[in-house]
């Protein structure tokens, strides 16, 4: 009897959570991020442990550049549910982020955490592509005297290319056009284009003749093809 009268007086309350919950994901949705906030922290303060309104809450906090906030949430996530991956990775970049934007003795400190959050995300999950990307973009920014590698970014790359091969172009690609290599970083970004033939692959081609190449026209060429593509 007793759970059948905890039942009907936690119910009103939970319908409201859910209808509150549905209303900011709308507005998250509608790009309202200030709005959702309000309402998703309404929501998380009648249940503390909704993993789906903290990640949403970690979501806005990294859009609005509010990174302590972020690291706040996506770690609470962590404790909550560590086998999710998707909460490694967001908690590592989080972390990057904030590391980018600290002084060089304190970014030092946190590296060693981000590399480990975004390979803890693949190891949770061995699919997890853009936890292979952070690496990447990781490995090639940092100096080697503090641990970047071109090498290991390259190895994470070959990895992306056995589990997308666009992914696998597009990050080769990125890597040879980041230390000036624009012939080799052209020629990846072409395979790309071949495989999947996504927006994104034309427009890394069209962005590396105009801006790194100094050849617009191409660069029209490239973005005209994509253009006639998708009218096709």
């Amino acid at each position: 009897m007793k759970q059948i009268l905890y039942l009907f007086l936690l119910l009103p309350i939970m319908m409201w959570s859910q209808s509150n919950f549905e209303k900011g994901e709308k507005l998250f949705e509608e790009k309202k991020y200030s709005q959702a906030e309000a309402i998703f922290e309404s929501v998380l303060k009648a249940n503390p442990v909704d993993l789906k309104t903290i990640e949403y809450l970690g979501d806005i906090a990294g859009r609005g550049k509010s990174w302590d906030a972020a690291i706040g949430y996506y770690k609470k996530l962590k404790q909550l549910k560590p086998s999710e991956a998707n909460y490694n990775y967001k908690y590592g970049g989080a972390l990057g982020m904030k590391a980018k934007e600290s002084n060089k003795f304190k970014a030092l400190g946190m590296i060693d955490e981000v590399k480990e959050s975004f390979e803890k995300a693949i190891k949770l999950n061995p699919k997890h592509l853009e936890a292979r990307w952070a690496l990447i973009e990781l490995y090639i920014q940092l100096p080697g005297i503090v641990g970047g590698s071109e090498s290991k970014a390259i190895k994470y790359s070959n990895e992306l290319l056995r589990l997308s091969s666009v992914d696998g172009y597009l990050s080769r690609g990125h890597i040879e056009e980041y230390f000036k290599r624009y012939k080799t970083a052209e020629q990846h970004y072409k395979k790309a284009i071949l495989a999947g033939g996504s927006k994104t692959s034309y427009e890394k081609l069209a962005s590396l003749y105009k801006n790194k190449m100094s050849e617009p026209e191409k660069a029209k060429t490239i973005l005209e093809t994509y253009n006639k593509k998708i009218q096709d």
